[in-house]
């Protein structure tokens, strides 16, 4: 019954969402053969920046573990970026390209267990970006002091945007060095932590390294006029060292506002379990744009200011008592880093839990009501069009709901959960059983039923895979109040809280009229408003 149920929600999700897909999806978005038969284990990434020129030069250098013997293997460019040369132990390579993707004959006899490195060296002028994070590329911008002001960012358009990777989700990098040259006079920030800088002529060059599993869009460089202050906070894994780079002329101003990181780190660390790249590091970086979860690297635009931009997204008041960018980025180096989506269909995974994350950060530092008003709040920006979960395997992620929708949903998983304490080992389990890992919904879905003791798939299908929102029908007459679901799956059966007279009980609604008597006579009917769902009085 579910598979039927399933294939009904995604005819609906076609009828409302018409899709024309491409090879190049194909390409981008599957696990292809040239894909399959390799497990990433390192990459050394070493290109040069020419911020006058906007231009880029390079190479990278892919390690691998063979898992089943081929010899065609698939990288990842997109133009106008060019591959100059692809080697393999120093041999140059055959390569046949179509767009973004490029097709390499390898010469040596790819054994099963090998472990094997290619290097590509690739050139050009990367695709700007006009609205990052956006629409990503190369942000190519100057300070108020008319020095270069650089930044990357590219979730979803792809790090082959600007650098030659295995651009898929499902297939993490156990780790990296990024070697990134410059003009002097600026300095780049990259992930992971800082090994040396080499000062040359007219150029410097820094090297970071990356210690753990990285997703490729969480890859950044950030060059400018930077200057650099940190602290140690002492977490539940030890101490962590926090480091924040920012403009020159905004390092006063700094200093007071990023209170909200080890704040953050607080939170966090109650809610979700311990950070999860210690070794890393954690880091804030301005940039020219508004702001992006890179990986131990995360970047900072939102102009110094509590909220979105200074705005309360939730309309309650309690979003003007943190920055938002600081929150929620941060937030995915749990939800987006650590635990990653394989497919971008499930995208939800990351910001889901990462606009709940705004919400748990409200909770400890303001107590669970405030909490409450504040992801109710959010729900005015919910569209209830499309469903949140997108198309797979074609690089296309679902509805723009996923961020507070998301959070809504998981807040009434919560309310179903009925044990804060267990709600909370629930987020910190799925970081230990998921640590380092890329996911599928699935796994996510079947670990919260799991734990929470409950099915919970009708809540899932309800909120991810079908676009409307749950309508509860009810009539009050003398002592009895009978109720209905509507505009809901078959299956949607979920149980909420009501107080009747001041009395407060579950009721157990389907999609047939069912009664609940009271001792005496209904005068005032409350459901919990913390269920997402809209009621209708008839």
């Amino acid at each position: 019954m579910r598979k039927l149920i399933l294939l009904l929600m995604f005819l609906v999700s076609i009828a409302n969402t018409a899709q024309t897909f491409t090879e190049q999806d194909s390409l981008r978005g599957s696990i292809t053969p040239e894909r399959a038969w390799w497990d990433l284990n390192y990459y050394h990434l070493d290109i040069t920046v020419n911020p006058d020129e906007k231009y880029i030069s390079g190479k990278n250098t892919i390690r691998y573990t063979v898992l089943d013997e081929n010899q065609v293997l698939q990288v990842d460019l997109q133009p106008p970026l060019k591959i100059e040369k692809i080697t393999q132990d120093g041999k140059k390579l055959k390569f046949v390209s179509k767009t973004n993707a490029h097709f390499v004959t390898l010469k040596k006899k790819q054994q099963k267990g090998n472990v094997n490195e290619i290097v590509v060296y690739y050139s050009g002028h990367p695709k700007e970006a006009i609205n990052a994070p956006w629409d990503g590329g190369f942000s190519w911008k100057k300070d108020e002091n008319g020095e270069h002001f650089i930044a990357t960012s590219c979730q979803g358009l792809g790090a082959s945007v600007w650098w030659p990777n295995k651009d898929h989700m499902y297939d993490e990098v156990d780790s990296m060095r990024i070697s990134v040259t410059n003009p002097k006079g600026l300095s780049n920030i990259s992930n992971g932590k800082l090994e040396k800088i080499v000062e040359n002529a007219k150029t410097v060059t820094s090297h970071w390294v990356v210690k753990n599993p990285i997703n490729n869009y969480g890859v950044n460089i950030n060059i400018g006029d930077y200057v650099h202050f940190s602290e140690v906070y002492e977490g539940e894994n030890g101490p962590l060292d926090m480091d924040y780079y920012v403009l020159k002329d905004n390092l006063e101003k700094a200093k007071i506002h990023f209170k909200d990181a080890p704040k953050m780190m607080e939170a966090f660390e109650h809610w979700f379990g311990p950070y999860p790249f210690y070794e890393d590091g954690f880091k804030l970086v301005e940039v020219p744009y508004l702001g992006m979860e890179h990986q131990s690297s995360v970047t900072y635009g939102n102009k110094y200011k509590k909220g979105y931009l200074g705005r309360d997204t939730s309309g309650s008041g309690w979003g003007l008592k943190f920055d938002f960018i600081i929150i929620h980025e941060s937030g995915h180096e749990w939800f987006a880093n650590n635990i990653t989506y394989k497919d971008v269909a499930d995208m939800w995974v990351h910001e889901g839990f990462t606009a709940y994350s705004e919400n748990i950060f409200v909770d400890y530092f303001y107590g669970k009501e405030a909490a409450e008003d504040y992801v109710i709040g959010t729900r005015k920006n919910i569209q209830n069009k499309t469903p949140i979960i997108g198309f797979y395997d074609v690089n296309k992620e679902g509805s723009g709901d996923m961020y507070t929708k998301g959070a809504n949903m998981l807040h009434t998983i919560r309310q179903l959960v009925d044990n804060d304490e267990k709600w909370r080992k629930i987020l910190r389990g799925l970081n230990k059983e998921f640590y380092h890992q890329t996911v599928t919904t699935k796994q996510i879905e079947d670990y919260v039923s799991a734990q929470s003791g409950r099915d919970l798939s009708m809540i899932f299908d309800q909120y991810l895979r079908d676009y409307r929102l749950p309508i509860l029908e009810y009539k009050i007459t003398a002592n009895n109040l009978a109720y209905r679901y509507v505009s809901v799956i078959d299956s949607f059966k979920m149980p909420i809280k009501v107080v009747i007279n001041e009395k407060e009980q579950w009721i157990f609604p389907s999609q047939e009229w069912k009664t609940t008597a009271a001792p005496t006579n209904i005068t005032t009917v409350v459901f919990d408003r913390n269920f997402y769902i809209h009621t209708k009085q008839l």
